[in-house]
């Protein structure tokens, strides 16, 4: 394990960069450190294979899935969560765990109020409704996440959103995990599916007898639910490629090393998770280096955590801070912690490219995970440049009104009529003229 991780401390240089981080940064950019891109162009086959045949056969191909991919052999009628099923596991739900939803429900819901444009527009010109139905995917592989109903349905249900579809694989007991369940209760959320993978996405968006089409899918989850999501964009809308999960923290010396490699390995424990230090301090990140080998040992996913630091993670040593920052950008992090003390503020104004920052000795990852208000539903992969945060903006569609009266017309029908035979498109231009023709 030692040498493992010893591999894991990159000092950057140019010289380093060129030939031993361009890979990486590569990598990045075609998503294949997680699966994704170019080099894993055969995980879009298999899943277009699987959508495919979700698409002729319906329900039969997702228990067919289900099966082989989540070992539990469910019949269509089986797929369903039953509202007594939903009820039990409310009702047996320790009561001080259903305070503390209670109150991050209380957290989600109000911050998302706060930003939602959608009963804030004052302007005549745009219309904002709410998606009608939606499908939330809900992780349950690796690890359950209750935590992501509240992140993904309470947004929706700020927005408007009527109709709220859960899926998510049967691993606890040829189920979903009871908490799961009892955070959905909570929040009136009664239509679950003991479905996920490729399948679930595949039923959610092109319908099976038992699985209603949605109008958009949103939700974190493995390489397998990122491809199909990328797959069906177009029939659906989707919000981002928002998993495997990934941290960076840029830190420096006055940061507290052990609490450091705990955040780090808080990300990697998700197999596969992703976690980088950039440090401008080489005496900080072996100090970092140690924690991890001595924290690493007290987790009980310990070979598959030492996996991950191998495969997806390192600590990398810049000279230069201003460099840390560009590379920082580069990478566009799922979640960026900065620990530098009386700097974090300045260099978090640096950050342009990042899902979440989260700024500060005292504000991990966890914050957001569960808290915060923020959802922790998150672009990864470098998608950051391009995507956003879910939020409850994301559950609206906008339609421009457009309103004139003949006064408003004749005075700019000159210029639209000009326009118009200007890309030869005459019948454009006559559909302004017929209207002042005597």
């Amino acid at each position: 394990m030692d040498k493992v991780l010893d591999n894991i401390l990159i000092s950057y240089t140019q010289s380093d960069f060129q030939h031993r981080l361009i890979d990486f940064f590569l990598s990045k950019t075609g998503f294949s450190h997680f699966g994704f891109g170019e080099r894993h162009i055969e995980n879009n086959r298999k899943v277009v294979d699987i959508i495919s045949e979700v698409v002729k056969s319906g329900d039969k191909a997702v228990s067919k899935y289900t099966e082989q991919f989540d070992g539990v052999k469910l019949q269509p009628n089986q797929f369903r969560v039953s509202a007594a099923e939903l009820k039990e596991a409310y009702e047996k739900i320790d009561r001080e765990l259903l305070g503390s939803i209670r109150r991050a429900i209380g957290n989600v819901k109000k911050y998302q109020e706060e930003i939602f444009i959608g009963n804030k527009n004052k302007h005549p010109g745009i219309k904002y409704t709410p998606i009608k139905r939606v499908g939330i995917c809900v992780p349950g592989a690796s690890a359950p996440l209750p935590s992501t109903v509240i992140m993904t349905a309470v947004p929706a249900q700020v927005a408007g959103v009527k109709e709220i579809a859960v899926v998510s694989p049967p691993r606890y007991k040829t189920s979903i995990h009871p908490v799961t369940l009892a955070v959905c209760y909570e929040l009136g959320v009664n239509e679950v599916y003991r479905v996920g993978g490729a399948q679930a996405i595949a039923a959610l968006v092109f319908e099976t007898k038992t699985i209603k089409h949605v109008e958009k899918v949103v939700g974190p989850g493995n390489k397998w639910v990122q491809t199909a999501k990328k797959l069906v964009f177009g029939d659906v809308a989707v919000d981002s490629i928002a998993g495997p999960s990934e941290v960076l923290i840029i830190a420096n010396d006055e940061a507290n090393p052990a609490w450091v490699a705990a955040d780090m390995l808080s990300q990697v424990e998700h197999n596969p998770g992703c976690a980088y230090l950039f440090t401008n301090s080489e005496e900080f990140g072996k100090k970092v280096l140690t924690e991890l080998k001595k924290q690493i040992v007290q987790l009980d996913r310990y070979e598959e955590t030492v996996a991950s630091l191998e495969k997806f993670s390192g600590i990398v040593i810049f000279s230069d801070m201003d460099e840390l920052i560009e590379r920082a950008n580069e990478f566009a992090a799922e979640h960026l912690e900065i620990q530098c003390g009386k700097e974090s503020e300045k260099i978090a104004g640096k950050i342009e490219n990042a899902g979440a920052i989260f700024i500060g000795d005292y504000t991990p990852v966890a914050v957001g995970d569960y808290w915060a208000g923020p959802s922790h539903t998150l672009p990864t992969g470098i998608s950051a440049k391009f995507f956003s945060a879910l939020s409850s903006n994301d559950f609206i569609k906008s339609t421009s009104i457009i309103e004139y009266d003949r006064k408003k017309l004749a005075a700019s029908a000159d210029d639209i009529i000009r326009l118009a035979q200007a890309e030869g498109l005459y019948g454009h231009a006559k559909s302004v003229q017929i209207r002042f023709q005597n």
